[in-house]
């Protein structure tokens, strides 16, 4: 029988991070221990926990990013949940072979949808036909998410991502998480929780404001911890990331549709949207790394020299780059541009601010062909935001269609982001942090690829862990 086993993604943790502002996080290494975990490029969100349930590098799981270019299809796909995207053996599949009874909850981890577990929960909104977007989860079975919403409330999504989000959303998973614990007493139990990541890009990782949020997560963490602790259970704490400062958004699409390289189509509404099918050459932007798709292998040379010529961009990576660094996947780039420490990519293609898609004022994670943290914010150039976001929300309610239009396009906003690797010697501050209520797997270092395996080892013993 395996020992029962938590596992807590707290995304934008960091070892130095731990302290006077988190005690239940402090008091959980204390009675374990607590280490740097070594990231995988790209440091981002589906990359980071593919690797960390598969033990494989992207060149093999196949997540080179949160999103990417579907050659086949001309078409960019961000943010999307099917568990089939991600290949390899996750580590519930490996501990079921070692276990028959095993059983496992995954909540709010990405690629939720058709994974291989006993329960699951994941945010997924209803679209109906006339426009409107109602909020709901969803879940297996699919009664979980009946039984949750019942006790809880529906799960607030815009507290999850936008301008409104904040702690809401870590708590409603918490609570969730408690519930699943106490009514399945799960062998695994995946729970993520991401309140740090809105203000660390909002304000950046030095702002006093962020001790508040680290008081807040640590909170709730501390709830499931204790939870936990009732039933027996061990607990690890992983994060995904570091995030560091940044000042300096870099336009990668315009630098190309500049070059001549990058074409757009103007809709018969009068805006632009991207024409990737179309394009010698874009970028589909995520984060502080941007995957540049070229159509004609004669392009990349001029490409690459173009980029390399742009400010805030560190290193162009052709196949071999990405075969070093792990990213060397049918579904990455012609090349991958890095950014520079303090920079950052913004998706913007379009010239001319008025010619932006309507889908770019507004939070919109799947149609906008690259990640966008502007979404954090509320406009800055409205004069009443809150009563024309309450106008918007009325129309919803009287069940009209309605233009969610509040989102800024000032890129300059955003005070921190990731997806480089941590400076040499700087990973205390500029990388993830693993954190076990058990000392049996102590280690001074743990790589993100190691994971897997350091699970089944605290679950089974250490030979179920070198299998």
């Amino acid at each position: 029988m395996s020992q029962p086993l938590i596992v807590l993604d707290v995304v934008g943790l960091t070892p130095a991070m731990l302290g006077e502002h988190t005690p239940h996080l402090s008091r959980l290494a204390s009675d374990g221990f607590a280490c740097p975990l070594g990231t995988v490029f790209p440091a981002v969100t589906c990359t980071a926990q593919s690797t960390l349930l598969t033990g494989l590098l992207p060149r093999d799981h196949g997540v080179v990013a949160n999103g990417w270019y579907e050659r086949d299809l001309a078409e960019v796909f961000f943010w999307r949940q099917s568990n089939r995207l991600v290949a390899g053996e996750r580590i519930y599949q490996a501990a079921r072979q070692r276990d028959v009874s095993y059983t496992t909850a995954k909540l709010f981890w990405w690629y939720n949808m058709y994974a291989a577990v006993d329960w699951s929960v994941t945010p997924r909104p209803c679209y109906p036909a006339d426009g409107r977007k109602i909020m709901d989860c969803y879940s297996h079975p699919e009664d979980l998410r009946d039984r949750l919403q019942a006790e809880l409330g529906v799960f607030p999504l815009m507290r999850f991502w936008g301008p409104g989000a904040d702690i809401q959303s870590s708590r409603w998973i918490a609570d969730a998480a408690i519930r699943v614990l106490k009514w399945h007493r799960p062998s695994l139990s995946l729970v993520y929780l991401p309140h740090l990541d809105y203000n660390l890009q909002r304000l950046g990782p030095d702002d006093p404001a962020i001790a508040d949020d680290l008081k807040a997560v640590d909170r709730e963490a501390g709830r499931v911890i204790e939870a936990a602790r009732e039933q027996g259970a061990d607990v690890v704490v992983v994060s995904e990331y570091a995030i560091t400062a940044v000042d300096r958004p870099v336009p990668i699409n315009r630098v190309l549709r500049e070059a001549g390289l990058l074409a757009v189509r103007r809709e018969p509404t009068g805006w632009e949207t991207l024409d990737p099918g179309a394009s010698r050459a874009f970028a589909v932007a995520d984060h502080q790394i941007a995957h540049i798709y070229v159509d004609d292998p004669a392009d990349t040379g001029r490409v690459r020299e173009v980029l390399e010529k742009t400010g805030g961009i560190e290193r162009v990576l052709d196949g071999s780059d990405q075969a070093e660094f792990g990213i060397d996947h049918h579904r990455s780039g012609e090349l991958v541009a890095l950014a520079a420490a303090g920079a950052w990519f913004t998706y913007y293609f379009w010239l001319d601010d008025a010619l932006a898609p309507d889908y770019a004022r507004t939070v919109d994670i799947h149609r906008k062909p690259g990640y966008d943290p502007v979404e954090l914010f509320l406009d800055p150039e409205l004069t009443w935001p809150r009563l024309r976001v309450a106008s918007r929300l009325l129309r919803k309610k009287l069940g009209f269609r309605y233009y969610m239009d509040v989102i800024g396009l000032d890129a300059s906003l955003v005070r921190g982001s990731h997806g480089r690797l941590p400076s040499p010697g700087r990973e205390h501050d500029e990388g993830p942090v693993l954190i076990s209520s058990s000392p049996s797997i102590a280690r001074d270092q743990v790589a993100m690829t190691d994971v897997k395996n350091l699970l089944l080892e605290l679950q089974f013993g250490s030979a179920a862990g070198r299998r």
